[in-house]
């Protein structure tokens, strides 16, 4: 037993110390002082990290756990504050409303990630309340009761902020949306609503509901053509028709699908071929597509909206689930936080290029609840033309323009995708354009021929989509800087300030998009991938489950989610309302 014991221990430290234990036994074996050494080198360099930088990290979702996964600088100590105590891979949401995936399996415990990490990280189970950035505050509540049944609340201090916190869901003040309709942010909406779907089908399975409200009952109706709602409607629709409809026989004629949509398409930020193609499938399948139908009010029973392609006909649909996946929101401590910096009626916190929060030095917001407000060039088109402007000429040359070419596009990536958009090779062909028919050598521009030549270049500025691929990308890039961060306090690597003298810090935050994924159910799944290139059809769907099983956070989620997949392909979806 004693034996047992003592190699039970031995396993437990390997695997949460696995690392300095083969360290500590190699150093052992090559010579009896080895073990002293690296003690001592341990505490030496602890003692070298002296008045570590506080960073508070709210939320941990797709930004903030990115960012903590990323950051491995031993500088900083790290608080971070949720409400929840886990990462959720959001993507698959649909997939476990439907029973496809099991809400365990899309869920890491955020403390499993960060456990092993050299940085110290202290995590607290609350929710924001408020954001003090003039003194540099937190105010949280903690989401557990005490014995009096009330929720302790705490303040927490900070050198650097990252605001990670999501969005709310949007309604756009629509009567009933939020007392009648679920939603589809979280894994406990995804959990409810799974519940609800086999709910109503016992329901209309009890023999005293007459056949007309056995229709109403099994009538679902999913608010919002874009690819949450279009992915949610193929699953459900797969879950009716290859599982449910064997369970229930009596009424599975009686199941109605309704996709409302108040544009003229579903998915309309994809190709327009992926476009017609989900809007055929969809027909083929039954699921009713009403695209121009504005929801103007939802009661318990009834969906009212508007046909726009009717002259604005009021229609009333009966239902008995419905789901929202439309828009997003500011949460209510964001709102107070964005009047505080002088950032009122906008949708989202506004940050600079570098993901730092505008009126603040120490502020940093990705993800939904941020905007990144890109700098337009015409609005320092006379500090670029000073700094390109070598000799003080009073002109510019093809040769002084391309000398400060790459911090322009840099600093200003509309210029680039302008280019790409006229099909020019460098700058000298669009400052030839504006010049007319003139040698590239001898090309020479005042102030206001370049403020012509780049007139049309701020047209090419886009907002960044709210997509859990966006919200990664920051948090890796800000994990970068802040690893780096006295390096290029030293040795700055961005771009020239125009309107200052040396150089950024860091590059500016630049958005790699790399594709975007719409499963329309029956194995068949539609992708638009960079360089216009897209794929439609099952192939397409074994690309999205190798993509999605990749992109887990840990090897758990990894095997959790391939076995789930498995399970279904062998036994079909769970129906149990668990």
């Amino acid at each position: 037993m004693r034996s047992f014991t003592f190699f039970e221990r031995v396993s437990r430290a390997f695997r949460d110390h696995g690392s300095q234990l083969k360290l500590v036994l190699l150093c052992t074996t090559v010579s009896g002082g080895g073990l002293l050494a690296y003690g001592e080198a341990v505490a030496a360099s602890e003692a070298a990290v002296t008045e570590k930088k506080k960073v508070v990290v709210l939320g941990t979702g797709w930004a903030g756990t990115t960012f903590l996964r990323n950051l491995n600088n031993p500088r900083y100590e790290v608080h971070v504050v949720s409400p929840r105590n886990y990462f959720a891979f959001t993507p698959l949401l649909p997939s476990v409303t439907c029973g496809t995936v099991e809400a365990r399996s899309v869920v890491e415990p955020v403390r499993n990630i960060f456990r092993k990490k050299k940085v110290d990280v202290q995590f607290s189970e609350a929710e924001c309340v408020k954001i003090d950035a003039a003194n540099r505050k937190v105010y949280c509540r903690s989401n557990i009761s005490n014995n009096s049944n009330e929720k302790e609340e705490f303040i927490v201090d900070y050198d650097y902020l990252i605001i990670g916190v999501g969005a709310n869901v949007n309604t756009f003040n629509t009567p009933g949306v939020l007392e009648n309709c679920h939603f589809l942010k979280e894994v406990e909406d995804a959990q409810k609503i799974r519940r609800t779907v086999i709910d109503c089908f016992e329901r209309a399975s009890l023999p005293s509901v007459s056949e007309e409200e056995k229709k109403r009952i099994l009538h679902f109706a999913i608010v919002g053509g874009g690819p949450t709602g279009v992915e949610f409607a193929a699953a459900l629709h797969d879950f009716v028709t290859e599982d449910l409809v064997k369970l229930y026989p009596g009424i599975k004629d009686l199941v109605k699908i309704t996709l409302l949509e108040a544009g003229d398409h579903i998915l309309s930020m994809f190709d327009k071929r992926i476009t017609a193609f989900a809007e055929d499938k969809f027909g083929r399948d039954g699921i009713n597509v009403k695209t121009g139908s504005m929801v103007v009010k939802v009661s318990e029973k009834e969906i009212s909206t508007k046909e726009m392609k009717n002259g604005g006909e009021i229609t009333t649909i009966p239902y008995g689930m419905a789901v929202w996946s439309t828009g997003i929101g500011t949460r209510p401590f964001i709102k107070d936080f964005m009047t505080q910096i002088g950032q009122t009626n906008r949708r989202a916190v506004a940050t600079d290029e570098w993901l730092r929060v505008e009126g603040t030095n120490n502020v940093y917001a990705l993800g939904d609840c941020a905007t990144i407000n890109q700098r337009k060039v015409m609005e320092d088109i006379a500090a670029i033309f000073k700094k390109a402007d070598a000799d003080n000429s009073g002109t510019l040359t093809v040769k002084e323009f391309q000398e400060v070419l790459h911090d322009i596009c840099e600093r200003y990536p509309q210029v680039e995708l302008y280019l790409k958009s006229k099909q020019m090779d460098d700058i000298a062909d669009l400052l030839k354009e504006s010049k007319g028919d003139v040698k590239r050598e001898s090309i020479e521009l005042n102030i206001e021929e370049l403020k012509t030549a780049l007139s049309k270049v701020d047209s090419q500025m886009k907002f960044l989509p709210a997509t859990a691929q966006v919200a990664s990308q920051q948090g890796t890039y800000l994990a970068k800087c802040f690893n780096r961060m006295e390096e290029c306090e030293k040795n700055p690597e961005g771009p020239l300030r125009f309107r200052g003298e040396g150089r950024h810090r860091f590059k500016p935050f630049r958005y790699k998009h790399l594709g975007q994924f719409a499963p329309l159910g029956g194995e068949q799944t539609a992708a638009q991938l960079p360089g216009d290139w897209v794929s439609i059809g099952h192939s397409t769907q074994w690309l999205w489950y190798s993509i999605y099983a990749s992109k887990q956070v840990s090897w758990r989620t990894r095997a959790l989610v391939v076995s789930d997949w498995t399970r279904r392909f062998i036994f079909g979806r769970d129906s149990s309302q668990i």
